[in-house]
């Protein structure tokens, strides 16, 4: 089943491994783990597989500061086809939304070897904006994206923190399921990326909580940053 789009802020910073330790502290203090952290001991390996089309317009844009973009991807979470997720970020005007569908072994398979027509048997409107993306673009594997992360959520205003660690491209290989895939770490002055997601506003104790202002704000896309590399 397709989710509707719900527009949300996300704020995203580099950090280092001092002020991780310092937050996560403060933060399993008051906030709980998402469900994915409790269930693999407070963090949980990340894989995700983009999309671009001929012209690469997805990261050009990115660099280019287009306002209104989108990023697709396909998404797996430690490995696993338990759940694999066809994703569409979307950021407009400043906000950002997320529409997913989730996909079968097969359904992936088809998608990364570019047969898409199946998005067309799939009741989901998103699954036919899909199909339009694929048959029109086209968009086709760029990169692999690999990271541990460490999550946090608090109900009000659905505000979730995320520690995204060790962030490596996949080198030269589009097999999500493929764990024998050369990886190599792109951010050197920083260990992690640490990402802030809220609803219509962070509640004032959490932003104090989090101390945002003494951390430097970045608009970082992990996808750009591995995909600079591939190019």
């Amino acid at each position: 089943m397709s989710r509707l789009p719900q527009y949300r802020h996300e704020l995203k910073y580099y950090i280092n491994e001092g002020a991780h330790v310092f937050l996560s502290k403060k933060l399993s203090l008051t906030m709980e783990q998402d469900r994915y952290a409790r269930k693999n001991g407070g963090e949980y390996f990340i894989r995700s597989l983009y999309f671009d089309d001929l012209d690469d317009s997805a990261f050009r844009e990115k660099l280019d500061g287009v306002d209104n973009r989108d990023k697709f991807r396909i998404r797996i979470y430690n490995m696993s086809d338990a759940a694999i997720k066809l994703e569409c970020k979307h950021k407009e005007d400043g906000y950002i939304n997320k529409t997913s569908l989730m996909l079968s072994r097969e359904e992936y398979e088809r998608l990364r070897n570019g047969d898409y027509t199946f998005l067309l048997r799939r009741p989901e409107p998103f699954a036919r904006r899909m199909f339009a993306e694929f048959a029109t673009r086209p968009l086709r594997p760029c990169v692999i994206v690999d990271y541990m992360r460490e999550a946090y959520t608090f109900p009000f205003q659905d505000v979730r923190v995320t520690f995204d660690k060790t962030v490596r491209p996949g080198y030269r290989n589009t097999d999500l399921f493929n764990a024998r895939i050369p990886t190599y770490p792109v951010i050197e002055d920083y260990n992690m990326v640490l990402e802030v997601k809220f609803n219509r506003y962070l509640p004032t104790y959490i932003r104090s909580l989090l101390q945002l202002d003494a951390h430097a704000r970045s608009a970082v896309s992990k996808y750009c940053l591995c995909r600079k590399f591939e190019l």
